[in-house]
């Protein structure tokens, strides 16, 4: 997940942050009482418009002419009338190799010129009209006598629709007009053009193989996915792929289960690093309910009551979390599973607000599903008497139900920057996740800017902890890390302030980055006790320790000794001041809890933690 949380720290490391955060500028997470503790972190992206001409940008990428906020172009509907071009079909690879043999004729007659910068719509007369429609014809988007004589520097009619089927085939805002993304396209170049269409060449033809009657294709430069019968698209939906640091693997498999209205089995790392710290704060039953969540004495032991337990004693491995199906529930409605061997499945999710963005590579390397009873319906196929309507009912009343497909569709998962259109048109997205050129067709790409052996990709998966695919996917749940990454950031929609996920800390072919990543439930807690800390006279404590006293506890804790030590002796002196913070109030109670107001670390953790149950299998 790429976080670590402040609680598992030292506790001078706290102490320190605590009297920092006000200067970071971060205010009180007040929204805990109106938000859903998933939702506090809204994600955005910053990836710029296209592809510019030449290599390929590390981290400036957008398949929809994005930009910080920018809206998705794409819309999830039921097609069902020949509209749509599959992204696969079982003559595809063919067109896409004749389209490589014009593209290569245009490199060889010279390509294209670029499009200079200016006012470009319907009706404006002006040199760059004359080079937009001498571009559009070489393409074959206009006619050549659009190239000549009166119209020749025109931007008419004909240009409108072609440029309007030029932004349809690039993934962009369909206006009619050059904006700058637009001509960001426009001005790629046709040599680049040609790689990218030689480069999916060899993956039309692997995914387009044998091809059933009924299959669903995810296409992740494109961020969609496509129900297909009989050759033709029935539906349409926005998809939420991997992000560049966790990108998603091509896999080619047959549906196998649909489970309606899952449960969320929380890994360990999250309950230790998320939840029982804002249940020590907030209270357990609190909390827990807040996340519909039931706590158990191990896996498969019975329920237990979060309030009797001492959760700043408790070993968190002997106790099972589980989300109960719900609105939200990080799979939502339901989870599509199928064979794969990099343990990946498609699944709903709580945050549809998602789907109205751009540039959607936001998971782990799983796919979300906009509108996910319309695809459900399709591949169930009225299967046991479900229909349309048992889909809403089950959503509605949250019963638990899986499903085993016994026709199931096949599912292909693909990586296609360049698929054939209509009429001889050429569909492209940006290398989202830089593997053009690389000769990538199966398997896993590995993170962008990494290779194994010198190659992007790998055919075998790369161990992984199961339980950390559920971590990874309840993205908007608890993913409340933050670091720098140049991959991957959002917003904290409390503050306003962009935060950086730092997808390094759960890769061990990368060391720690200096600023560690910690727990928006810490930074909370933190922030809390800045304020209480200004209002009460517990202030002067605080700022005590800043001073030039000389009492030798506090300056072993401004500058602890780096021998081993030195370095234990200073990890005590931390603990002894957080306690003398507390004004001598912060001792357990007979029943083991704090007084109100006393930070976790003031009890000290056990010697020796007891040998940990079995963790939860990934649901």
């Amino acid at each position: 997940m790429g976080f670590i949380s402040f609680f598992g720290a030292r506790h001078a490391l706290v102490l320190a942050l605590l009297l920092a955060f006000p200067a970071m500028g971060l205010a009180p997470a007040q929204a805990e009482s109106e938000n859903s503790v998933w939702q506090i972190f809204k994600k955005k992206r910053s990836i710029s418009a296209a592809e510019e001409d030449g290599a390929p940008a590390r981290t400036n990428w957008s398949s929809q002419g994005g930009g910080n906020g920018a809206r998705a172009t794409t819309v999830t509907e039921i097609v069902n009338d020949g509209s749509v071009t599959p992204f696969l079909t079982a003559g595809g690879a063919a067109a896409l190799q004749a389209a490589e043999a014009r593209f290569a004729q245009i490199v060889a007659s010279g390509g294209w010129d670029r499009i200079p910068s200016g006012k470009l719509k319907k009706g404006v007369q002006s040199k760059a009209a004359i080079a937009l429609n001498r571009r559009l014809f070489i393409e074959g988007y206009l006619r050549e006598e659009a190239t000549q004589g009166h119209y020749a520097d025109i931007f008419t009619t004909a240009t409108e629709d072609a440029v309007t089927r030029f932004q349809r085939n690039h993934g962009l805002a369909v206006t009619g007009t050059v904006d700058s993304a637009t001509l960001k396209a426009l001005n790629v170049s046709a040599e680049r053009r040609l790689a990218t269409i030689r480069a999916n060449l060899p993956r039309a033809t692997e995914y387009s193989r044998d091809l059933g009657p009924r299959y669903i294709v995810v296409n992740v430069p494109a961020v969609q996915i496509q129900t297909v019968s009989g050759g033709q698209v029935y539906s349409i939906h926005n998809a939420i792929v991997g992000r560049p640091s966790r990108p998603t693997p091509v896999v080619m498999t047959d549906v196998a289960t649909i489970k309606f209205n899952p449960y969320w089995n929380a890994p360990a790392s999250i309950v230790e690093r998320d939840i029982i710290p804002r249940m020590r704060s907030s209270g357990a039953s609190r909390i827990l309910r807040d996340m519909n969540m039931k706590v158990f004495d191990g896996v498969g032991g019975p329920e237990v009551d979060p309030d009797r337990i001492n959760w700043r004693r408790a070993v968190v491995d002997n106790y099972h979390f589980r989300q109960e199906p719900g609105e939200q529930n990080a799979m939502r409605a339901a989870k599509i599973e199928f064979d794969s061997p990099f343990g990946i499945y498609l699944h709903d999710t709580p945050e549809q607000e998602l789907f109205t963005t751009a540039e959607r590579f936001y998971s782990s390397g799983c796919v979300r599903v906009e509108k996910v009873a319309i695809f459900l319906d399709w591949i169930i196929g009225g299967q046991d008497g479900i229909d349309a309507n048992r889909i809403a009912a089950l959503a509605e009343t949250k019963e638990r139900l899986d499903l085993k497909l016994i026709d199931p569709p096949q599912i292909r998962i693909t990586y296609l920057t360049a698929w054939p259109g209509r009429n001889g048109e050429v569909n492209f997205r940006p290398d989202i996740y830089e593997l053009d050129g690389s000769g990538f067709v199966m398997g896993q790409p590995l993170p962008v800017g990494e290779t194994s052996g010198g190659e992007r990709y790998v055919l075998k998966p790369i161990p992984r902890d199961p339980s950390a695919v559920d971590a990874d996917e309840a993205f908007g749940f608890f993913n409340f890390g933050f670091g720098r990454s140049r991959n991957y950031d959002r917003t904290d929609s409390v503050t306003n302030r962009t935060l950086f996920f730092d997808d390094s800390l759960g890769n061990g072919s990368k060391k720690l980055k200096k600023v560690k990543a910690a727990t928006a439930s810490a930074s909370n807690w933190l922030t809390e006790k800045t304020n209480e800390l200004k209002k009460k006279p517990l202030k002067k404590s605080a700022t005590a320790k800043k001073s030039k006293d000389k009492d030798k506890d506090k300056v072993a804790a401004k500058k602890p000794p780096k021998t081993a030590t030195g370095t234990a002796s200073a990890k005590k002196v931390a603990d002894k001041t957080i306690q003398t913070a507390a004004a001598g109030t912060c001792k357990p109670e007979a029943d083991g809890k704090l007084p109100a107001g006393c930070p976790p670390e003031a009890v000290p953790k056990p010697k020796a933690k007891p040998v940990a149950k079995a963790t939860p299998a990934a649901n």
